[in-house]
C-alpha cells in the first residue's frame, strides 16, 4: 500500500456524509455498552463484508473499538481487491463516529501503516497503540491486537508472509465450499476454524500465545486483556487476568461485547443469522396456529 498521508486520512471524515451501496437495515438495534471487533481484512477475498455489514446494522454501542488489521495493507500492497461492501463497511463506521460513538482504532499489523498517526484523531476516530477500557463493573482492560507477542510476525516476518499466503489459499477454499453451501441452503461453516482446531501445532501456538499475552496484561497492572490477531475468538481466566480474544470477520465473524452491567459475551454472528433465519421460517407457522 502506498504511504498514507494525513491528508488522505482526514478526508474519510467526508465519506460518512455519502451514500452506501448496501443502505441501513431499518431494524431496532440491540444496544452494548462496549464493542470490539478485529480482523476485518478489507481488501481480501477472504473478508466477510456481508456477514459484518449485518452486524454493524442490528447492533449499537457506546464505545466501538477496531482492535487491528481492519485493512489487510499485506495483500493490497500485492494486488488491489475493493469491492463496494468493503466500502459499505467502512462508510458504517465513519457513520458510527458521526453519530456519537466513541470510535477507537488500534492498529494491527497488516493496517500498521496506520500506526504513524497514533494519537491522532480523524473523523470522530481515534487512533492508538493501545487502549485501557474501565468495564462497568470497575475492571481495567488492556486492548491491543497482539502482533506484538506473535514471535515469527516480530522475529520471521518473511515466513509470516508465508503463512499468509498459505491463509489465503485456504480461506479460497473455504469460500468455494461456502458457496456450494449456500446452494444446499446450509448455514456458514469455516474450514480454516475447524483445520485449526484439529492441528495439535496450532492449538499448542494459541495456547502458548493466550499465555504471553496474559502474563504481559498482568505485568501492566491491570485486570485482563483484549486482543486480536490469531482469528480464534476466547474467553477465559488465566491465572488472576481475564484474557478475551475477539476472534475475527473472515473465518469465524466473531464480536466481543460488554452489557451495561459490565458482562463480557461473545457473539458468534453467523450463528445469529442462521438463528434468525430459521426463526423466520417458522414464525408463519406459528401465528396459523
Amino acid at each position: 500500500m502506498h504511504a498514507v498521508k494525513i491528508a488522505d486520512v482526514a478526508h474519510l471524515a467526508d465519506f460518512a456524509n455519502s451514500r452506501p451501496t448496501i443502505p441501513e437495515r431499518p431494524v431496532e438495534r440491540t444496544r452494548y455498552r462496549t464493542i470490539w471487533i478485529s480482523d476485518v481484512h478489507l481488501g481480501t477475498r477472504g473478508c466477510n463484508a456481508g456477514l459484518l455489514i449485518d452486524f454493524l446494522d442490528h447492533v449499537d454501542s457506546e464505545t466501538l473499538y477496531l482492535v487491528g488489521d481492519i485493512i489487510d495493507g499485506w495483500r493490497l500492497k500485492k494486488k488491489f481487491f475493493w469491492p463496494a461492501a468493503h466500502n459499505d463497511v467502512v462508510w458504517r463506521l465513519l457513520k458510527r463516529a458521526k453519530r456519537g460513538t466513541r470510535v477507537v482504532y488500534i492498529p494491527g499489523n497488516h493496517d500498521e501503516v496506520f500506526r504513524q498517526f497514533s494519537g491522532l484523531d480523524f473523523g470522530g476516530i481515534s487512533i492508538r497503540r493501545t487502549a485501557i477500557h474501565e468495564t462497568a463493573d470497575g475492571r481495567r482492560l488492556l486492548v491491543l491486537h497482539g502482533d506484538e507477542f506473535d514471535a515469527i510476525t516480530l522475529a520471521h516476518r518473511w515466513l509470516a508472509h508465508v503463512g499468509d499466503i498459505a491463509y489465503t489459499v485456504l480461506m479460497a477454499a473455504n469460500r468455494w465450499m461456502n458457496a456450494g453451501r449456500r446452494l444446499l441452503k446450509l448455514p456458514y461453516w469455516s474450514l480454516s476454524k475447524h483445520a485449526k482446531a484439529k492441528v495439535k501445532n496450532a492449538v499448542a501456538f494459541i495456547s502458548q500465545f493466550e499465555e504471553v499475552v496474559a502474563q504481559a496484561a498482568g505485568a501492566r497492572g491491570v485486570d485482563g486483556v483484549v486482543c486480536g490477531h490469531i482469528h480464534t475468538a476466547e474467553m477465559r481466566t488465566i491465572g488472576d487476568i481475564d484474557y478475551y480474544n475477539d476472534g475475527d470477520w473472515v473465518e469465524g465473524g466473531n464480536a466481543l461485547v460488554e452489557h451495561f452491567d459490565g458482562r463480557m459475551e461473545l457473539l458468534h454472528w453467523a450463528d445469529i443469522v442462521a438463528a434468525r433465519a430459521t426463526n423466520a421460517a417458522v414464525l408463519p407457522i406459528a401465528v396459523a396456529a
